[in-house]
């Protein structure tokens, strides 16, 4: 925010504020960017514009467009939600299906070679997981940055106002689906859900810009929503989309994009939100059932995560929730460990490793890497092999699992067909069909107590170790596991204690697994949807709201939830959802610099303007003019993006100093859409804009492209007030003056009402002198405006 010398409220001025003694700078002033936090101004990142800027330039063009034009608008909106549903669908069964073919080669390669060698098959395992991790990292560092990591923080800023430069580009959206197949393929203890998310806001991004121009693909009728405001609900819409792709639940993504990424929702993006997880829904099954005839490879056995335990335990006991809400204590503590333990070694990583290179980056990768095959090749190979369940017993069984399918009962490094190794029924499976193994409902036994202890501290330490390197990493699926692990050693032991056969250590994986994800994300309602819609089991809400409750309750006393802290890690200026106790007792004015403010006056000279957006990083500039009586009055605020158009154009340049057309008479050259700079870019710099010596020496009048209304405080106000009004409303800036000592009107409740202002005779009179278009109550059409 610019400076503490802000003009004021004046209620005898003409617009909104008046100038106090205080002429416009003659030369700039040169004062760093105070508009993001201490600590963010050289990050690149940069404020998003979700405010109309109601200009006379903005009625004009509004005027020119009729019903058609709006109709045609809200058309388009609902096309681009189809389309991101369906190109989501697409990206996330395209992901899946190449995750479950490359570790189904790898799996059969390992598993043939062992038949000759074992350390032949660890080199080949080795080898395999080493190819697609270096894959992956080696398109995130030489190809897209932007890619590596979850990329649910930045997407979580840029819907709360903040752009990080990268992040939603088309280059980010190839590296995150290749990366992320690499990655996830490979076998490192990451999941592909996080991205997912990611990848869906990107398709939203690059559709909403109309494409990318930099790689020729922009057509002419994509180029619609080429503002922060559109954009922002578009990303919405491919967050719920990458959700509802993840995990098959539609609901879910709803429920995840409202409760954990935006600060902004309204009931018309609820419904595109929701119609857009929908067609996902109806994508990925499709696509499934097109791989249901075997054209799909190892993915009609493995695939999008659904774990059906519907056929599991449907009662459960008093003295059972006793064991269940200690699941939710242990969530709570193990997440705030993992997050605590992710922050400390991804800012040593960030700080120290990161900061040599990207061969330092790639060599830490793939260590990562190999730590993890010789791992998970080796811990198995060190364990003891189990008999097969009883046939008698269990006829429904297969033990051992047949080597060219998923499922329980692997055959690993065991001397008697009829055995199997529990610990590489985890490790010799994809992530997805692992959970599937550790919720698996009617097979007690089926893992011991020191399998699962080795497998939950290895996994949980290689989830703290990889979480930050240069690959495109999630951390619901290893959170599942973690969870999952330690749920169902809590249910051996409720089923050795308890004398009734309904008790299965399934269903307390499962309430495991919601424990650990409500500890460390601390999401309630939508993780509550998604563990019901992706296990089928609605009896168990109950219960997965009991632990949920617990874990984030336990969890909250140690740190915040792990995509707070990644956004505090990143250095992402995201505003809470609400103030701090201590700004109560702060005002506006105790928030604000002392740098005297940066202005301009109305006809301005071009060479002025070039040296200040040279000497200043400002976003937002006031404009002020002066009254017949020769005092200087503020006529609204111009945004340094409209100000680089105007430059770059040229097309309202004068050789005088008098103001040009007066509103009504401005014949209109620009497209609103020219003033919007490229999402996740920098967009056009004041060094790219060529301007003559001549034209250095001309004017431009500035009051057709102010924001004559912009957002205004009194400096009294309280700053928690100022606080709700930049997270509700997603502003920009805020003006600060000194209380007015004039008041013009009352406006209630009832004066907004539509049928109070359509009762007003001279209300059409003023919406058609100010270039707004209206539509006679007679004609007046619901379902578009419902759409709207």
């Amino acid at each position: 925010m610019q400076g503490k010398n802000m003009p004021g409220v004046n209620g005898s001025g003409p617009m909104w504020s008046q100038l106090l003694n205080m002429e416009p700078p003659d030369s700039p002033v040169d004062s760093p960017e105070g508009e993001l936090m201490m600590g963010y101004r050289n990050s690149g990142m940069e404020s998003l514009d979700y405010e109309v800027v109601e200009s006379l330039a903005y009625r004009e063009d509004q005027a020119q467009r009729g019903i058609w034009h709006h109709a045609s608008y809200i058309t388009l909106k609902w096309v681009f939600a189809l389309l991101i549903g369906i190109l989501t669908g697409l990206a996330a069964f395209f992901i899946n299906i190449a995750v479950e073919n490359f570790s189904g080669w790898k799996f059969a390669a390992t598993f043939a070679v062992m038949k000759h060698s074992y350390f032949l098959g660890l080199i080949t395992y080795v080898a395999f997981n080493g190819a697609l991790v270096f894959s992956s990292v080696y398109i995130i560092t030489q190809f897209a940055p932007a890619a590596a990591g979850s990329g649910i923080p930045e997407i979580k800023a840029y819907l709360n106002g903040i752009d990080t430069p990268g992040i939603l580009l088309f280059r980010t959206l190839i590296g995150k689906i290749l990366g992320s197949i690499g990655s996830v393929g490979g076998g490192l203890a990451l999941g592909k859900e996080g991205p997912l998310v990611h990848t869906g806001a990107c398709i939203a991004s690059v559709l909403g810009q109309g494409g990318s121009t930099k790689y020729n693909v922009n057509p002419k009728w994509l180029r619609r929503f080429k503002n922060d405001r559109d954009r922002r609900d578009l990303v919405t819409c491919g967050c719920a989309a990458g959700v509802a792709a993840a995990f098959r639940s539609p609901v879910g993504g709803v429920l995840f994009a409202l409760e954990e990424v935006t600060s902004w929702w309204r009931s018309q993006l609820l419904w595109r939100v929701f119609f857009t997880s929908a067609v996902v829904a109806v994508v990925v099954r499709t696509a499934m059932g097109w791989c249901k005839t075997g054209s799909c490879g190892h993915f009609s056995s493995g695939g999008f995560i659904i774990w059906d335990i519907s056929g599991g335990q449907d009662d459960y006991s008093f003295f059972e929730l006793l064991p269940m809400a200690m699941l939710g204590a242990i969530g709570g503590l193990l997440g705030a460990l993992f997050n605590q333990l992710t922050i400390w070694i991804s800012t040593w990583r960030r700080n120290v490793v990161h900061r040599k290179g990207n061969r330092v980056k790639i060599i830490e990768v793939l260590l990562v890497s190999l730590i993890t095959s010789l791992l998970s090749f080796g811990l198995p190979m060190m364990t003891s092999c189990k008999p097969c369940p009883d046939p008698a017993k269990y006829p429904d069984v297969v033990c051992p699992r047949p080597s060219h399918s998923y499922g329980n009962y692997v055959n690993f490094f065991c001397s008697n067909e009829n055995e199997y190794n529990d610990l590489a029924t985890i490790f010799f499976n994809t992530q997805d069909d692992a959970i599937r193994n550790l919720f698996s409902t009617n097979t007690p036994h089926e893992y011991t107590t020191r399998s699962l202890l080795t497998f939950l501290v290895m996994f949980f330490s290689l989830a703290v170790l990889t979480y930050g390197t240069a690959v495109p990493s999630g951390q619901f699926v290893p959170g599942i596991m973690i969870g999952a692990t330690y749920g169902r050693l809590v249910g051996i032991l409720v089923v050795n204690a308890s004398s009734k056969d309904s008790v299965d250590e399934g269903t307390y994986a499962l309430l495991g697994a919601a424990s650990f994800l409500g500890g460390s994300m601390r999401m309630t309602v939508s993780l509550c949807v998604i563990m019901v819609e992706i296990t089928n089991n609605l009896q168990l809400l109950p219960l997965i709201m009991l632990v949920l409750l617990i874990s984030k309750a336990v969890g909250d006393a140690f740190n915040n939830g792990f995509y707070e802290e990644q956004v505090k890690l990143r250095s992402l200026p995201l505003l809470d959802s609400r103030p701090q106790r201590f700004m109560r007792t702060l005002a506006a004015k105790d928030a604000i610099s002392t740098r005297k403010v940066v202005q301009f006056s109305r006809v301005s000279k071009i060479g002025h303007i070039v040296s200040v957006l040279r000497s200043t990083n400002h976003n937002g500039y006031p404009v002020v003019d002066k009254l017949p009586t020769g005092e200087p009055v503020v006529i609204g605020l111009i945004l340094r993006s409209h100000l680089l158009a105007l430059l770059q154009a040229k097309a309202d340049f004068q050789h005088t100093s008098i103001p040009g057309d007066i509103p009504g008479q401005i014949k209109f050259r620009y497209d609103v859409r020219d003033f919007t700079k490229p999402v996740s870019s920098k967009g056009v710099s004041i060094y790219e804009i060529n301007i003559s010596p001549q034209e250095m020496e001309m004017f431009i009048d500035l009051q057709p492209f102010v924001n004559p209304t912009p957002y205004i405080v009194p400096e009294d106000m309280s700053l928690t007030k100022v606080y709700n009004l930049f997270r509700q409303l997603g502003l920009r800036h805020i003006c600060v003056v000194p209380r007015p000592s004039q008041v013009v009107g009352v406006i209630t409740r009832k004066d907004l009402l539509p049928e109070v202002l359509e009762e007003r005779d001279s209300l059409e009179e003023i919406m058609s002198s100010r270039g707004r278009y209206s539509v006679p109550p007679q004609h007046k059409q619901p379902l578009l405006e419902n759409l709207i």
